[in-house]
C-alpha cells in the first residue's frame, strides 16, 4: 500500500515536471496587434462578418486572411482607427496589414 502511494507520488511529480518543461519550451508568443484590434472592435460577437466572434475576426485581420473590413456594427471612426493601426504598426515579422474600408 505504501509503495503504491509512493509510486503514484513519484509518477505525479515526473509528469508535473514534464508539463512544466513542455510549457516553457513550446510557448508561442501571441501578436499584440490581435489584442488591440479585438479591444477596438465592438465585441458584440454577432457573427455578421462570417467569423465566430470579434476575436476570430481580429485574428483573421492580423493574419492577413481578411482584405475587406467585414465588421458591420463597427462605427466609422473606429473602423478608420483600426485600418490605420494595422497599416502603421508592424508585426513581429516586420510586416504591416492593408485592409480596404
Amino acid at each position: 500500500m505504501v509503495s503504491a502511494i509512493l509510486m503514484m507520488l513519484v509518477l505525479g511529480a515526473l509528469l508535473g515536471c514534464g508539463l512544466a518543461l513542455a510549457s516553457k519550451f513550446l510557448h508561442v508568443e501571441a501578436d499584440p496587434r490581435v489584442d488591440w484590434v479585438t479591444a477596438a472592435l465592438p465585441n458584440y460577437n454577432c457573427g455578421g462578418c462570417g467569423y465566430a466572434g470579434c476575436g476570430a475576426l481580429a485574428e483573421a485581420m492580423v493574419g492577413g486572411d481578411v482584405t475587406d473590413f467585414k465588421c458591420k456594427p463597427c462605427k466609422a471612426d473606429k473602423k478608420a482607427e483600426i485600418i490605420e493601426y494595422l497599416k502603421s504598426t508592424p508585426g513581429p515579422d516586420g510586416s504591416t496589414i492593408t485592409i480596404k474600408g
